[in-house]
């Protein structure tokens, strides 16, 4: 929140004690206001020689030097954050500025968004590595009589396995790495808290959310 404005009154007697020779915490103390206050009013009176406020040069920030202060950690510190999450945080202690206010702020002190690159395209080559790839699978499944469910193309992804990116994408993001070094050692150790229960419950509920998939004709469940 902004900071309070004393008024003129409050700012002429701190000058009045100021010459009666008193010093800056005793001057707080009386008046009950900060001792920054107090030297900021002083500082301002020796400088123009009047406790008048100034017309301001140019136009007033829009958030608090705190708040400001409070938003470059927070974007420093989690890497993935966003520009949403951060406007509702600086919402939440009563400053509500625009998305471009955040971004502008974040560049000034060298933080940048980035976007991931586009995958390039596969060419032929790499089309035909994956039929052959594909092919020696169905090959491998059929002399270990394996079967396998025909699954057709852009159908709805219900890999178990999809879950647990899931479970670890969550506790990796909620520990905030600041750099590539510390994002490898943590999927590393979230990956191996993962249990073997949770791992048996997804494969247990496996047939129904098949079930459910084919239920909603590819459309999402809550698996």
């Amino acid at each position: 929140m902004k900071s309070k404005e004393h008024t003129r009154q409050v700012r002429d007697k701190v000058i009045e004690k100021f010459k009666a020779g008193l010093g800056y915490k005793k001057i707080s103390k009386a008046l009950n206001i900060p001792w920054s206050t107090v030297q900021a009013i002083i500082q301002k009176w020796k400088e123009y020689g009047t406790t008048v406020n100034l017309p301001r040069q140019g136009r007033p920030p829009k958030l608090t030097g705190r708040t400001r202060r409070a938003l470059i950690r927070n974007a420093a510190k989690r890497p993935m954050v966003t520009l949403d999450e951060l406007q509702r945080s600086t919402a939440q202690v009563g400053e509500s500025v625009h998305r471009t206010t955040i971004s502008r702020t974040l560049h000034k002190v060298g933080l940048y968004g980035r976007v991931a690159r586009r995958k390039p395209l596969l060419t032929e080559n790499h089309k035909k590595s994956r039929y052959k790839g594909a092919r020696a699978t169905m090959e491998w499944f059929k002399t270990k009589h394996i079967h396998v469910l025909e699954w057709p193309s852009q159908s709805p992804d219900l890999d178990p396995i999809e879950n647990l990116w899931q479970d670890l994408k969550t506790a990796v993001h909620k520990r905030c790495p600041s750099n590539l070094t510390e994002l490898e050692l943590f999927c590393k150790e979230e990956w191996a808290r993962i249990s073997v229960c949770r791992c048996a419950k997804l494969v247990e509920t496996y047939p129904k959310s098949l079930a459910a998939g084919i239920a909603a004709k590819g459309g999402s469940t809550k698996y």
